[in-house]
């Protein structure tokens, strides 16, 4: 009987602890599933979930605030991730949220954390959605890094050619490492541009300097191009020489006409007192030139009186009377020492 006692006490107290820690594991599983307490749900949206599954943690900036409850495959480019909230993160979490899935450290499990937004949103409310952020898996980061590593293959091969051409003296740069006579060409073609710049420098500062000089107002061409005015008088100058110039080749003509009707006729005397139409036109010829000779001496009196040439006569007359008084002092000292 004491025997069978105590078989009874063993297996009550093995039912008693299994009991409870039944219940303990139940609990800590339904705490962690949020079974207990008050709750709600919020849905986000995602391309990728990388590996997420229903029961992994969420997480508001780090805190656990939940569970993921459960994952629903909308279409080929969309993924409903329904997640469990605990009550009490209803008055932190505004609808302006975002949602990104991580890791829960470098090997751990998946996980999705909320981050908050700019604050201006309103408070969430259960069954919200909020916005979703993928981040760029290990897979993808992977493969990125493998297309680096080939590129950077092919890049160390080409650079390794371009090295070898370079030390065979290959190619212009090859010739220029190893060629000294073609470097000191080039140094010398160089210094040749050198030059060549600095005089294209000088001549365009002559330039410059002509071009200030014509845009100044008292100078000739600058009156020419402002003053319209100056520049028809100019004009009119021109022509009244160049009417001169026409009347003076005529009576060149005519008096060509006269030598040679000289020349062939019996005497020149005889000639003229024979021939009363010469006669005539020795006296047009005459008119005719002091006409010519008085117009041009008009025209030269116009031209030393205009604004654009009278400086320069005025001038000519001061050297002219400086030169008169200079010979005057010579005469006079001359007179002294004698």
């Amino acid at each position: 009987m004491e025997r069978t006692s105590l078989e009874k006490l063993r297996l009550g107290i093995f039912v008693i602890l299994g009991t409870a820690l039944l219940v303990i594991a139940a609990y800590l599983i339904g705490n962690r599933q949020n079974m207990f307490g008050n709750t709600f749900m919020i849905h986000a949206v995602f391309k990728n979930v990388n590996g997420l599954e229903p029961g992994n943690n969420v997480r508001y900036s780090g805190i656990g605030v939940g569970t993921v409850k459960d994952i629903k495959m909308e279409n080929d480019s969309t993924i409903d991730v329904a997640m469990i909230i605990q009550e009490n993160m209803l008055k932190h979490i505004k609808n302006d949220a975002i949602a990104t899935i991580g890791s829960d450290g470098l090997v751990g499990s998946m996980i999705v954390n909320i981050v908050p937004g700019s604050g201006s949103g309103a408070m969430i409310k259960s069954g919200d959605e909020i916005i979703s952020y993928s981040r760029i898996g290990a897979e993808d980061m992977m493969s990125t890094l493998n297309v680096t590593s080939e590129n950077a293959a092919l890049l160390t091969a080409d650079l390794l050619k371009v090295t070898a051409a370079l030390t065979k003296g290959e190619g212009t740069l090859g010739r220029l490492l190893n060629d000294t006579l073609m470097a000191k060409n080039l140094e010398q073609t160089v210094l040749n541009l050198k030059l060549a710049s600095a005089r294209a420098n000088n001549t365009l500062e002559e330039v410059n300097r002509f071009v200030n000089a014509a845009n100044s107002e008292n100078s000739v061409v600058g009156v020419l191009l402002r003053d319209s005015l100056a520049g028809l008088e100019i004009k009119q100058i021109v022509h009244n020489l160049e009417s001169a110039s026409d009347r003076m080749q005529k009576l060149t003509v005519n008096l060509d006409s006269v030598v040679t009707g000289i020349s062939e006729g019996e005497g020149a005397l005889n000639y003229l007192t024979k021939d009363t139409i010469l006669v005539q036109r020795l006296e047009a010829t005459m008119k005719s030139i002091e006409e010519g000779t008085a117009r041009f001496n008009e025209n030269m009196e116009a031209f030393k009186h205009n604004f654009l040439t009278r400086g320069y006569f005025k001038k000519m007359a001061k050297e002219e009377q400086k030169m008169a008084k200079e010979e005057e002092k010579k005469a006079k000292m001359e007179q002294k020492n004698k």
